[in-house]
């Protein structure tokens, strides 16, 4: 029996092996199209792709090419369809299925969340006055989320006399949710709904008034700030706050205080803040300060003072104070001023102590200032590269503060923090299943030298065993937009590439805040190849250091750092053997000059806009899409979501088939929809592992066959 299973598992072999040789890639049409401006002759032979279907269904001919696509990948990555079974289930082992999240008290009630043995989606519960009372669950997610591809809930507001829960649904992952309102003591689902909507729901003080963030459904921006009245129809709901300009957000959220609401409309350059008493639903809101150009504010609330997180003449930000009945820029007053060596990112206020977030040589610090003592201290970690986060913090009359914290080979950890006796107290970390030492892995951050001088730092971990002489494979990471920084976390699914002789790495390139707001600076807009050419730095110097040789260093990013990814196989095709590229942002130009698109028009302060033909010069240098060229292009594997909300599925499509056209040699070349997800992937906590076991085993493959 074992002898003829085996005969079968080499026929079956054999026939894989034949299917993969005779599959041909797909070649898309061309139709010449010129998209060119400022004089500029730009053909686009793939436009056709841009069947955007906000105006009705996706066309046969760009469904039947996506399809085609995902065949060819299938078939071409069937010798590993069972590495991938084995993937996810080692992923899938290491989750603790029935688990919990440690409870947060909030206005009299234990919150918390929970997962059940097998099911994809979590259960949302509270418990009246003491850990151990009897469990209320408010929503379960997975009784929800039956019929639908995709689910997901977000924006839990309990209003304030704790009877109703006001809860934002999307089940299209196009990020446009619908409001719906659970009493609950009832279990009843008011009629009441609000659609279109963001995952933003704020209740005033009232428990009757709810305000939320209306979308334009085209365009997704977010452009009104809607009253809605308990019980009434959703189409009559007032609008308190719109934002007639386009480049703008719009955040809405009540200040930990509990006395006020805020709505605030920010570029990337420039922010003002409206706030509302949450005790006088009806009156108008204010403004703190009016914008003024190239000026950001955020604030916070304590004991009749608003504390002003603020760039106004600090490149790092400082923090300012001004009393809240007297809010404009000309009594704003210093608490912490500006410094060149500390970026300021975050103010947290409590009744009688604040809590500030700040950067030094690209690690996160947490400061605390005791109002009472007038002292400030600050937590100490022992890690050379860790990520540290405030967490939910719901009660302003507390000296204790919940923070997270997490590193490479530390998971993530709750803790408990008294900020007046400075005793700490860890209350749960994240428990990896199957068994995880940490004492068997290496963290080191090191630093790479960029084409201009420029100090890159890296986070990298291994496991012990890992040879540096240059034929070890490495996974190297990059994000570098929108002042975001990729700081350094634990992620148990990466534990099946470091386990099979791995090295994973962050790059923290410009474009990143990592080394403080010029370090965002320098990688956005007219600075933006700065993000490539520092990835590339890194890639050298693992190179350079033997941690990795160009024949075993992959590369992966996405969204953005998708747009980094192209950027650098144009630039630098020799230097990786691999490369994933998720939902990348591909067709740069294109896209920032269609204002239809949505999200578009916030993202001029980043990228620019093309309508100018300095910036369109400048885009259309370093766009992938723009710069295919015909080179021998490292192995490529490329995923898309047909709903994604943020970078469309055709730009990814078009830029794989123009390399399809243009490219040299035999590596892969593999491009992957996903026709029911949107940006981020699939929503179930074991769906998503289906695609990290795709991207590791497309670099598994790879390194396998180098050898």
């Amino acid at each position: 029996m074992r002898f003829l299973l085996t005969v079968i598992a080499i026929l079956m072999m054999g026939s894989c092996s034949d299917e993969k040789k005779s599959a041909i890639p797909p070649v898309a049409d061309k139709i010449p199209k010129d998209v060119g401006m400022h004089g500029d002759r730009r053909i686009d032979n793939y436009y056709w792709m841009n069947d955007y279907f906000k105006k009705g269904p996706l066309s046969d001919k760009v469904l039947q090419y996506l399809k085609e696509e995902n065949k060819y990948t299938e078939t071409v990555l069937s010798d590993i369809k069972g590495l991938r079974d084995t993937l996810f289930n080692e992923m899938k082992a290491r989750i603790k299925e029935a688990d919990e999240s440690v409870p947060v008290f909030d206005n009299g009630y234990y919150y918390y969340s929970r997962y059940e043995e097998g099911k994809q989606y979590a259960i949302y519960c509270r418990k009246k006055g003491t850990p151990d009372a009897p469990e209320q669950i408010l929503l379960d997610m997975n009784a929800m989320a039956e019929g639908h591809a995709y689910f997901h809930a977000d924006a839990f507001a309990v209003s304030p006399d704790t009877k109703l829960l006001a809860y934002a649904v999307d089940t299209l992952s196009r990020r446009q949710y619908t409001v719906h309102i659970k009493n609950l003591e009832t279990g009843e689902i008011y009629k009441d709904v609000m659609y279109p909507a963001s995952p933003a729901v704020v209740w005033a003080n009232d428990s009757k008034s709810i305000f939320y963030t209306a979308n334009n459904p085209e365009t997704l921006l977010s452009e009104k700030i809607k009253k809605h009245i308990l019980g009434t129809n959703g189409s009559s709901d007032k609008v308190v706050y719109e934002e007639k300009d386009k480049s703008n957000y719009l955040h809405l959220g009540k200040l930990r205080s509990k006395k006020y609401i805020t709505v605030t409309s920010a570029a990337t350059m420039s922010s003002e803040v409206y706030y509302l008493d949450a005790n006088r639903p009806d009156d108008p809101f204010k403004v703190i300060q009016a914008r003024i150009k190239d000026v950001l504010y955020q604030v916070d609330e304590q004991n009749g003072r608003f504390l002003i997180l603020t760039n106004l003449d600090a490149k790092n930000f400082r923090l300012m104070e001004t009393p809240v009945g007297n809010t404009g820029v000309d009594n704003w007053k210093d608490v912490i001023p500006h410094r060149t060596d500390v970026l300021i990112e975050g103010i947290y206020a409590f009744k009688n102590f604040y809590v500030v977030a700040e950067r030094r040589n690209g690690l996160r610090q947490l400061r605390m200032h005791n109002m009472s003592t007038n002292e400030d201290h600050y937590l100490e970690f022992a890690e050379p590269a860790y990520t540290a986060d405030v967490g939910d913090n719901p009660e302003f009359d507390s000296r204790v503060l919940r923070y997270n914290y997490t590193s490479l080979t530390t998971p993530s950890s709750t803790f408990d923090y008294d900020m007046e006796s400075r005793i700490g107290k860890l209350l749960k970390e994240q428990e990896v299943m199957g068994g995880y030492d940490k004492s068997e892995y290496v963290t080191e951050r090191l630093f790479a030298t960029a084409s201009d001088g420029a100090k890159v730092p890296i986070s990298i971990v291994y496991k012990k065993g890992f040879r540096k002489n240059g034929s070890s494979p490495l996974l190297l990471y990059g994000y570098g937009s929108y002042g975001y920084s990729i700081d350094p976390s634990f992620v148990s699914t990466r534990l099946s590439l470091l386990d099979r002789g791995f090295a994973f790495a962050i790059a923290h390139i410009r474009g990143g805040q990592e080394m403080g707001r010029e370090w965002y600076e320098n990688g956005r807009m007219m600075n933006k190849k700065n993000t490539f050419t520092d990835f590339i730095a890194a890639g050298e110097y693992l190179v350079q250091h033997k941690f990795t040789s160009p024949e075993h260093l992959y590369a992966y990013g996405g969204s953005a750092g998708g747009l980094l990814m192209g950027a650098i196989i144009n630039l630098r095709p020799d230097l990786w053997k691999g490369v994933f590229a998720a939902v990348p942002f591909v067709d740069v130009v294109t896209t920032m000059l269609d204002e239809s698109i949505p999200l578009t028009s916030n993202e001029f302060g980043e990228w620019g806009n093309p309508k100018n033909k300095d910036a369109y010069d400048y885009m259309k240098s370093y766009s992938p899409y723009d710069n295919v060229r015909s080179v021998k292009y490292p192995n490529l594997l490329v995923i898309t979501g047909l709903h994604d909300s943020q970078v469309q599925y055709f730009e990814p499509a078009k830029w794989v088939a123009k390399m399809r056209d243009m490219k040299r040699g035999d590596n892969l070349l593999l491009f992957q929809t996903n026709m029911d997800y949107g940006h981020g992937g699939a929503s179930g906590r074991f769906d998503y592992l289906k695609e990290i076991a795709l991207m590791e085993g497309f670099f598994l493959k790879l390194e396998r066959e180098s050898k």
